[in-house]
């Protein structure tokens, strides 16, 4: 499939005299890593079937801060993002949209103190307020009758209690949605948090993406769906260590209903 994706930068809007609906903010892992980059341009190919006004930062983007405040250098954090807020003012952004529960709630969160005060949404919850809105209709396509068990981002479930969005999203593909028996409220860490995803082991006799896969892998699903480029990766990495590759698939949401809409 030959794929044309339209993405405007920020840049390219103001040069026109545009404001974008939403600013999408691609963040690192959906940047830089090749399994998270499809999951960027699923997003974006819904952005583009749907009509919506968008645009990039582009190379004017940095990371969030997200890794360096959680691994305790909230100096780095401080600067990475005043550089950001900077950006983001300088183009009068109001309304975000990320991919990335990390950036999600560092944006939301943690931004406003330092002068950075957006509307951020995860794309779970903006795909759904285009259903809401009618701009999107999405159905069953090659995953009618599909059983799906979805893995809560720490970032997106408890931390910014977002449960609805991405389950009411998997339901409209007409799928069988499994909960694991930690779910919501309960869920288990995949074990990317808290910039674990970039340091060594610790002594133990298991990996939490191991022990966070055989919850997946009990609901006996086809599909494992996440909401975070970080849980794919380390979910994917537990079906790797399982030997469960090409049974059971791990995708992020925008993935699913791009590919049940063919786009």
């Amino acid at each position: 499939m030959s794929e044309s994706l339209v993405v405007p930068t920020m840049a390219e809007m103001l040069a026109e005299g545009k404001q974008p609906e939403v600013l999408f903010w691609v963040g690192c892992a959906g940047s830089f890593d090749d399994r998270a980059k499809k999951i960027t341009k699923a997003f974006v190919r819904i952005l583009n079937r749907t009509n919506v006004s968008f645009a990039v930062l582009g190379t004017e983007e940095s990371c969030t801060g997200d890794p360096a405040k959680r691994a305790g250098n909230e100096f780095l954090f401080q600067m990475q993002a005043m550089m950001n807020i900077e950006v983001l003012n300088a183009y009068e952004a109001k309304k975000i949209v990320t991919a990335c529960p990390h950036c999600f709630n560092t944006l939301k969160n943690e931004y406003p103190e330092l002068g950075g005060n957006y509307e951020v949404i995860h794309h779970t919850e903006f795909l759904k307020s285009l259903i809401d809105d009618g701009r999107l209709t999405v159905e069953g396509g090659q995953f009618k009758g599909k059983k799906i068990t979805f893995h809560d981002p720490c970032y997106l479930g408890r931390a910014n209690k977002v449960y609805e969005a991405p389950r009411d999203l998997i339901q409209k593909l007409d799928i069988e949605l499994v909960e694991m028996k930690r779910s919501k409220a309960n869920g288990l860490c995949c074990g990317a948090g808290g910039a674990q995803m970039f340091k060594d082991a610790e002594p133990g006799n298991k990996e939490v993406n191991i022990e966070r896969t055989e919850d997946a892998l009990e609901t006996q699903p086809d599909i494992i769906a996440a909401g975070c480029p970080f849980c794919n990766t380390m979910l994917t990495d537990g079906i790797k260590n399982k030997e469960k590759e090409g049974q059971v698939k791990v995708m992020d949401i925008a993935e699913l209903i791009a590919n049940a809409q063919d786009l």
